[in-house]
């Protein structure tokens, strides 16, 4: 086959949907396949609307030589993918891997409402986040299929977009085999969060309840790093205590299941498509409830506590390969 990825970002550039675009690649190329990459380009440094009509016309340009196009999230490449897909009549298979509409509202407005609440409450909607409800809505509508990296993601779609059941599936994300690492002695218990420093991470209140612990223990600290290599995030999962996403919603974050190849414990929000998953290996919040979040922080540096939680972690071994999610998309 000959299988266009369209993707914002691939690297040298730093971040989820970019190691997942170079990786599907990678397999894809690996099983016989021609692959295609469409990144954006000047499509970066242009408004909203424009790059998706320039996007639009990269895509097309590549038609011709293309079988099946995959794009790796839900508006900024799919509308255009999408678009040019039902003219054309090729099959367009969307990673659902986020929510574009929600994440860009909470982002402008502020208001730290969940996803859940976001789609059954309605707020009022500025009328760029009207025009984004309308294309968002059109993309998943018109996809061929969408893949979900959760159940709990799937279920939520299927039921606010009213989609078709027979066209929606679950691609989970990689999980990969145990790294070997030496135990380090640490100086200091960081917990470490990894990852875009926006407003639906929850991260200024993380910062203010580890501002109020320091009275309480000296040794607990809270670290924010930010468009790191995966080298030097690796080395930053391997030297830290444990891990926090205190997101007021959130999807499968892959720092989380990158932590658990560390056999590092971590502290998860419970508005999560990986709480089904990882309920038994480990803690989850209450985004909104400070003292429910400061006391599994004291509960996690309990050593006691943390090595009944790093047991479970070692004893998690589910494997999901590169070879197993494109081979999941072929199927599809």
């Amino acid at each position: 086959m000959k299988i266009l990825i369209a993707t914002g970002i691939y690297p040298p550039d730093i971040g989820g949907p970019a190691k997942y675009a170079k990786s599907l690649r990678d397999e894809f190329t690996k099983l016989g396949h021609k692959v295609k990459i469409v990144k954006y380009r000047i499509e970066k440094k242009v408004p909203i609307g424009i790059r998706h009509c320039l996007y639009f016309l990269r895509v097309v340009l590549n038609l011709p030589k293309t079988d099946l196009i995959i794009a790796l999230d839900t508006f900024s490449v799919a509308f255009p993918a999408v678009l040019a897909g039902k003219i054309f009549g090729k099959k367009v298979i969307i990673r659902v891997g986020g929510d574009f509409l929600w994440e860009t509202y909470v982002e402008k407005t502020g208001n730290l409402i969940t996803l859940e609440q976001f789609y059954t409450k309605k707020p009022k909607l500025p009328l760029k986040h009207k025009i984004i409800a309308l294309l968002q809505k059109f993309t998943l509508k018109n996809a061929t299929a969408l893949a979900f990296n959760t159940k709990w993601q799937k279920e939520f779609f299927e039921k606010i977009y009213n989609l078709d059941k027979a066209k929606t599936f679950v691609i989970e994300n990689f999980y990969g085999l145990k790294k070997k690492t030496k135990e380090d002695r640490l100086k200091e218990k960081i917990f470490l969060f990894a990852g875009r420093k926006i407003k639906f991470k929850n991260l200024e209140l993380i910062q203010d309840i580890f501002q109020g612990l320091k009275s309480e223990n000296k040794d607990l600290k809270f670290e924010i790093v930010s468009g790191l290599s995966s080298q030097d995030l690796e080395k930053k999962i391997r030297h830290c205590y444990a891990l926090i996403v205190p997101s007021i919603s959130d999807f499968a974050p892959n720092f989380i299941i990158e932590g658990l190849s560390f056999n590092k414990p971590f502290i998860l929000t419970k508005n999560c498509g990986l709480c089904e998953k990882l309920r038994d290996v480990g803690i989850f919040v209450n985004p909104f409830d400070k003292e429910d979040i400061k006391n599994k922080i004291l509960f996690l540096a309990n050593e006691k506590n943390y090595k009944k939680y790093k047991k479970k972690i070692v004893n998690f071994n589910f494997l999901h390969s590169w070879t197993d999610i494109a081979n999941e998309f072929l199927r599809i």
